[in-house]
């Protein structure tokens, strides 16, 4: 072999091993750096799915929340559950809830959107959408709503004023017992109703009876296996009763709403917006007139933007009043302290919103009828907007995210006695009233409720008013020992079926 082929083979030798040695080492880090990629994404601990049902027998659905907050005694405030095939994963108490919706709100930010509510919004609305559309409607609204008084002086006197029709509509079943559930329906959808059309309905008007009967009842079918087992095998469960029902109902209320629409913008006066819907109109009008590229107020959004806001508006504020009556009912000794409260610090006249801060112990029972009704157990389901690693744990961009409110309204680190309704939770020892941060009915971050301030006026001012008026209790011949505290699962939580006697003080 010549000297040059000697000297080639020497520097193909040494750049094969320098090759090799930079292969071997460019491995062991690639390997060093999947390992370590391994273990920071290791995602939340919890029970052994199995194939298809997931851990469906390891859970309840009737009571999911009660077999979630049991599940996280085990594997921890953040776990992982199969629902089908379904990944899930849940936080729970209030730590962890407010660190995932406040501390990582972006993150944590986008709502998971089940078939049966693509169905229903096919992405339009606030409550059921996500990306450049949810944030405009979402960012409208509350402007609008503010423009229109929620939470000031304008909103008070609507819902003062709705007070006294729902006074006067108690009054006539003059002591006998009734079911509450229409009655107070009615008078919390009347609330949203003159905030978003301007005017409010009559109790008897029949389209106003069908669109609140509609929503209540749409509301209570969407928790129902029917409806889970679609949202997990739409491919397969199409057919179930409860979706064609829920869809029949969502098309006839669309209709209802296009129909009143139509008869504002007839009467629309660009000077002076009555409602949110006039703002709407006049909203659309400026897009479309600066010709802005990205669009989002259209008929689609306004219609869904309506239906959200009197399907939403109307079912949680009702249910929890419906709940606080019957607390009074099932406590008698409780009621008795708030009406004093009432009679000492306000005598005869209609309560307004300046008197909340003289009355403490109203104001507690109030709060803590909204915790210990509990009912959005499970708020609504959010999603990953990306990968996060939270709390140790990896969850991967898409993931179903369930914020266990059960958890925070009933977290034993917080709250003194959870299973008990006590006014105590509110109220220092001088009996003077204060708030307390695992106080979470409306949820956080950037899905709190946008009616929250008109939600929490809205309680004050009906309860307080009924309680100066009527003394609620059980029917002849029931105890309060007999009133059934036992929600009725859906959507959200309501009471049992139950009927109370509004027997007059006056």
């Amino acid at each position: 072999m010549s000297p040059l082929e000697d000297l080639l083979a020497l520097l193909w030798s040494s750049s094969t091993a320098v090759l090799a040695g930079v292969a071997v080492l460019l491995l062991l880090a690639f390997a060093s750096r999947r390992f370590a990629l391994q273990e920071t994404r290791k995602g939340p601990p919890g029970p052994k799915p199995l194939p298809v049902l997931g851990n469906l027998l390891q859970l309840d659905l009737k009571w999911l929340h009660i077999s979630l907050c049991e599940l996280a005694e085990r594997y921890g405030s953040v776990f992982t559950i199969y629902i089908f095939t379904k990944k899930v994963v849940v936080l729970a108490g209030y730590k962890t809830v407010k660190e995932a919706l406040v501390n990582h709100a972006e993150e944590f930010g986008e709502r998971h959107i089940y078939p049966m509510f693509q169905d229903i919004n096919q992405g339009h609305g606030i409550l059921f959408a996500n990306g450049g559309s949810w944030k405009e409607m979402r960012r409208f609204a509350i402007s609008a709503l503010r423009e229109l008084g929620m939470g000031k002086r304008l909103a008070e006197e609507k819902i003062r004023a709705e007070c006294s029709h729902l006074i006067s509509l108690f009054e006539k079943y003059d002591g006998q017992p009734f079911d509450t559930s229409r009655p107070v329906s009615k008078a919390t959808s009347n609330i949203i109703c003159s905030i978003v059309y301007g005017s409010r309905f009559e109790y008897d008007d029949t389209r106003f009876t069908c669109m609140v009967n509609r929503a209540n009842d749409s509301i209570h079918m969407l928790g129902s296996k029917q409806i889970q087992l679609y949202n997990n095998f739409p491919w397969l469960f199409s057919w179930v009763q409860h979706r064609r029902m829920i869809l029949k109902n969502c098309d006839e209320s669309i209709q209802d709403i296009k129909d009143l629409l139509a008869q504002l913008k007839e009467k629309l006066n660009p000077r002076v917006c009555t409602g949110l819907v006039d703002c709407f109109f006049m909203r659309k009008q400026k897009e479309e007139d600066l010709s802005v590229e990205q669009n989002h107020f259209s008929e689609d959004n306004m219609v869904h933007v309506v239906a959200n806001l009197f399907a939403a508006g109307t079912d949680t504020t009702a249910t929890t009043l419906r709940w606080a009556m019957l607390l009074m009912a099932k406590y008698p000794q409780i009621q008795d302290g708030v009406q004093e409260e009432l009679s000492r610090v306000i005598g005869s006249r209609q309560v307004c919103m300046e008197d909340r801060k003289n009355l403490p112990y109203t104001d507690a029972v109030i709060h803590e009828a909204q915790r210990f009704a509990n009912i959005a157990p499970l708020a609504i389901p959010h999603q990953t907007s990306r990968d996060v690693t939270f709390q140790g744990h990896f969850i991967e961009k898409g993931t179903v995210v369930l914020p266990l409110l059960t958890s925070v309204l009933f977290d034993e680190s917080e709250w003194e006695t959870p299973n008990t309704f006590n006014p105590s939770h509110f109220l220092d020892e001088e009996g003077k009233f204060i708030k307390r941060d695992a106080f979470m009915p409306f949820s956080a971050g950037r899905r709190v409720c946008l009616g929250e301030s008109l939600a929490r006026m809205e309680l004050f001012l009906f309860f307080t008013t009924l309680l100066q008026r009527f003394c609620f209790t059980p029917p002849p011949g029931t105890s309060e020992d007999e009133l059934d505290l036992t929600p009725v699962v859906g959507f959200t939580h309501n009471p049992s079926h139950h009927q109370l006697c509004a027997v007059s003080r006056r």
